[in-house]
């Protein structure tokens, strides 16, 4: 389970950052196909006293020829898995619906990132 993986290494970057946090705020990338129910779990076991909000980003994926962008829901279902194991790769099996580009940049929804570190 990458889950605990990722709390980790969320509990390790609090702890450097703050000697009693007491709320932090971090946020879900799409892309990276956490299961939020395990993945706060994991955090409130390592750090029991911290308040943790979790808020998910949707991932954006734009067309570089038309600027047409495009959400993970949008794919089909083969599409949004290829997109989540291999997002680099996008071009090579989604074309825009617009212009037919497979030309893309991934603008949003990608990653884990700890947004903010309440101490006291």
């Amino acid at each position: 389970m990458h889950e605990w993986a990722l709390a980790e290494a969320v509990v390790s970057f609090v702890s450097d950052r703050a000697d009693r946090p007491r709320r932090i705020r971090v946020l879900l990338g799409e892309l990276q196909n956490v299961d939020e129910e395990i993945f706060l779990s994991a955090l409130k076991e390592m750090m029991d006293d911290v308040e943790i909000d979790l808020t998910r980003e949707e991932c954006v994926l734009r067309c570089n020829a038309c600027k047409k962008d495009m959400k993970l829901k949008d794919l089909g279902e083969e599409e949004r898995e290829l997109v989540h194991f291999l997002p680099e790769a996008v071009h090579a099996y989604v074309s825009c619906p617009l212009c037919g580009s497979r030309d893309f940049t991934i603008e949003k929804g990608r990653g884990v990132v700890i947004e903010s570190v309440e101490g006291s």
